[in-house]
């Protein structure tokens, strides 16, 4: 497991402690130092005989509110995600890899090179949400958090289908695509994706809520295997 800082990796051992065969990581803030400490740690794995077969990133992030006023610019084509909810990634996409050109932004993929977005097991994906009660949808990797609501509204004009952005996803899965390995990414809401507002951060309740999710789908992690 792959997480951001102390905290979030905390919250997730101690769900996992019984759980034998998993290591839980604090890897870094960002996509950058995601994807190179997940990368060391696949690689040492593997050097010493003990190879990984799955990635999870886990941590808390921000949720697009579900409730946008109808004609809004950007509003959800999908249900958005609450303060306290749970996330589970059926595409991990980076929001900000690309080009600032005339006509708005480019994704690195418009350019001719590169990867935006990570598909995880689809029958993982389920099983996993189904266990913990989370919804399913794009999770948004971003270098810079949203602060805005213009921001916001562009994001989801861009992703109807976003429910959650969180700084790291997005590098874990580049290390696990490297290595040949599947990719998970759970995101509990502890905040809503726009303005930042401190008061309304609820950073205490969304790792509890991580921590239970990782108790309830823990026995579909060790009893899954990659048949997708």
């Amino acid at each position: 497991m792959a997480t951001a800082v102390p905290a979030e990796r905390d919250a997730v051992a101690r769900a996992l402690a019984e759980a034998p065969a998993r290591d839980v990581l604090a890897v870094g803030v960002g996509p950058a130092a995601a994807a190179a400490g997940t990368a060391t740690a696949l690689a040492r794995a593997a050097a010493e005989g003990r190879p990984f077969d799955l990635v999870v990133s886990a941590g808390i992030g921000g949720g697009f509110p579900p409730d946008l006023p109808p004609g809004t610019p950007g509003a959800p084509a999908e249900p958005g995600a609450p303060v306290g909810s749970l996330v589970v990634a059926d595409e991990i996409t980076v929001a900000d890899l690309g080009a600032e050109t005339p006509d708005g932004f480019a994704p690195v993929t418009e350019l001719g090179f590169g990867a935006v977005t990570h598909r995880p097991p689809p029958s993982l994906v389920r099983e996993v949400a189904d266990a913990c009660g989370a919804a399913t949808g794009t999770v948004l990797t971003v270098s810079t958090v949203t602060g805005s609501a213009e921001r916001a509204a562009g994001l989801r004009l861009r992703h109807p289908r976003a429910l959650a952005e969180a700084m790291e996803g997005f590098g874990v899965a580049e290390a696990a695509a490297l290595h040949g390995l599947p990719v998970l990414e759970v995101r509990a809401i502890s905040n809503p994706v726009g303005p930042r507002d401190r008061a309304a951060w609820r950073i205490g309740d969304a790792l509890s809520a991580l921590s239970d999710a990782f108790g309830k789908f823990a026995p579909v992690l060790r009893s899954w295997n990659t048949h997708d």
